[in-house]
């Protein structure tokens, strides 16, 4: 029997390389995003496009609904779709706060819900939510993405506990730094918000520190988060938890050992001004 993907924030990045992945196991794929004009090249590896806004309910069941009424059937949900609005708390207004929610957070439940009836008529299937090792850690001038982010992670361990009895695994994944537009896209964001301002030294700092981060040796391709995406959907017994790319173990194992200060002077380190020339 051929098993049925969905995968959203299709259009680039780490969800395009999971479409990828996934057809090229045989899965048959609906590749979801609002730039349905960036999957064309998808759509010729087989891929089927669905215009998706993880914001928009009616956006959402369309989806659904067109995957159900082809295919019959979902054997995998690929929640992918987000990005990090990042800004000093005072700074960002709320309708932003309530955006990054939206996409990160509510919109991946609300996919969830839609497709859970299906999942459990069937007994089967795997939810991967693409979590971050921001679901583990904060950083400065992130309060809001990490907040989405631990959201993920709670939501995601309750899931799991609900629906074992029905044979659906609920699986994290936990990217590093990986080469994507997330990282300009967040850098863009933060000096928006704090750019200038009471904030405006550290906030500069953070945004040099992030661009200097993203064009180093540590971010991974976004085909490695594929691959884990993958195992994990093709493993008899999945893990529950896959930290992956870009420094995400190391990331990982300093914040358990670190006391919470301890790990605050770490990540502080990107946010100090320079200082002026002599």
């Amino acid at each position: 029997m051929t098993k049925t993907a969905f995968v959203t924030g299709a259009s680039s990045g780490i969800g395009e390389e999971t479409v990828k992945g996934l057809l090229a196991a045989g899965y048959v794929v609906y590749a979801g995003a609002r730039r349905t004009d960036r999957m064309q090249a998808l759509a010729g590896a087989g891929a089927r496009l669905l215009s998706l806004d993880v914001t928009d309910d009616a956006s959402m069941i369309a989806a659904v609904e067109t995957i159900l009424r082809d295919a019959g059937r979902i054997d995998v949900l690929v929640n992918n779709a987000g990005y990090g609005s990042y800004g000093a708390l005072e700074d960002v207004p709320l309708d932003e706060a309530r955006r990054q929610f939206d996409v990160n957070i509510f919109g991946l439940a609300r996919l969830t819900q839609l497709l859970l009836p299906t999942m459990r008529a069937q007994r089967s299937g795997r939810i991967v939510n693409v979590s971050s090792i921001g679901g583990k850690i904060g950083e400065p001038f992130g309060s809001w993405y990490h907040a989405t982010k631990f959201a993920v992670e709670g939501l995601s361990d309750s899931l799991r506990m609900e629906l074992r009895q029905f044979g659906i695994d609920v699986i994290v994944i936990q990217p590093g730094a990986i080469v994507t537009e997330w990282n300009r896209i967040a850098r863009e964001g933060l000096l928006k918000q704090s750019g200038d301002g009471g904030y405006r030294d550290s906030a500069r700092a953070y945004a040099r520190f992030m661009a200097s981060a993203d064009e180093g040796r540590l971010p991974s391709p976004p085909s490695v988060v594929a691959k884990t995406i993958l195992k994990a959907v093709q493993a008899r017994r999945p893990r529950t938890r896959y930290a992956t790319g870009g420094g995400a173990k190391p990331i990982l194992f300093l914040r358990r050992i670190l006391s919470d200060r301890a790990f605050d002077s770490v990540m502080l380190m990107g946010a100090r001004p320079a200082k002026p020339a002599a």
